[in-house]
């Protein structure tokens, strides 16, 4: 069986787990290891069932650990050369990848790791590069997307192979126009490299979803602009002007659920 774990999500800390019981891929190493650790422990995983580390891009809140966990756990790291010229200067990330960890990923090639086919695609957003990932276990899609600065067709297409789908909603329009944010970043989030509303994220889904879809999880809410709660409920709201019930119970066409910045999920089983 599959398994899905978000450790964290958000600016705070980006880190989750997709693992059956031979393979272990974690995504990105935003949190402390001491934390990372603590955590695994509480669901009984052991550190070596981390077989591979994919990273996204190299903004800290996606990257913070990677170095120390490649290094003290022999750990090889997934990512586009981009992203690691992108870590090499990235002074929040204080170790760096071991040279002989560091595998070289390509857009749109797919590459197989343990029991899974990994395939890497282009997510516009203002780090040196950044990547989702539609990752595929038997006969289950599963497709990562974060700091999502514009839907492109390529996106939409991967929105619409997935069985199981985890996508940005950062920010709620009001709230970031009448937040503190200074103009220069409230211009900078909103823009087409910068990430994704409540409402960008539901008309995304709602526009290309399939009915092969099981479950998606919203992620990288702010903070400032933004409530897990108030995420939801506009999500759901626009996807049901389309005809589209999401949640929980019977009766849904999928569930939906919003990972949280600093606590850990509980344990999802993805099945088909």
């Amino acid at each position: 069986m599959l398994h899905y774990i978000s450790f964290g999500s958000g600016s705070s800390g980006n880190c989750s787990m997709l693992y059956t019981e031979h393979s272990g891929l974690l995504m990105d190493a935003g949190l402390g290891v001491r934390t990372l650790k603590k955590y695994l422990k509480s669901y009984a995983i052991p550190m070596s069932r981390i077989q591979s580390l994919l990273i996204t891009h190299d903004h800290a809140d996606h990257v913070k650990s990677v170095g120390s966990i490649s290094r003290d756990y022999s750990i090889p790291v997934f990512a586009t050369r981009d992203v690691n010229r992108g870590i090499d200067r990235n002074w929040c990330v204080r170790t760096k990848i071991p040279a002989g960890s560091e595998r070289i990923i390509e857009k749109n090639v797919a590459f197989e790791v343990g029991d899974f086919t990994i395939t890497p695609f282009e997510v516009p957003h203002d780090s040196s590069d950044n990547v989702g990932y539609c990752i595929q276990y038997d006969n289950i899609t599963f497709v990562l997307m974060t700091d999502v600065g514009h839907i492109t067709n390529e996106i939409s297409a991967y929105i619409g192979r997935a069985n199981y789908l985890v996508i940005e909603a950062d920010f709620e329009q009001e709230m970031l126009d009448n937040g503190p944010y200074p103009e220069y970043l409230k211009t900078r989030i909103s823009g087409p490299l910068g990430h994704q509303s409540n409402v960008e994220c539901a008309e995304a889904i709602a526009t290309n979803a399939t009915q092969d879809l099981r479950h998606v999880w919203l992620c990288h809410l702010s903070n400032e602009n933004n409530h897990p709660d108030l995420a939801e409920k506009t999500v759901k709201q626009i996807l049901r002007n389309h005809g589209i019930i999401a949640g929980k119970g019977s009766g849904v066409d999928f569930e939906l659920d919003v990972l949280r910045r600093n606590v850990p999920s509980e344990v999802f089983d993805l099945v088909i």
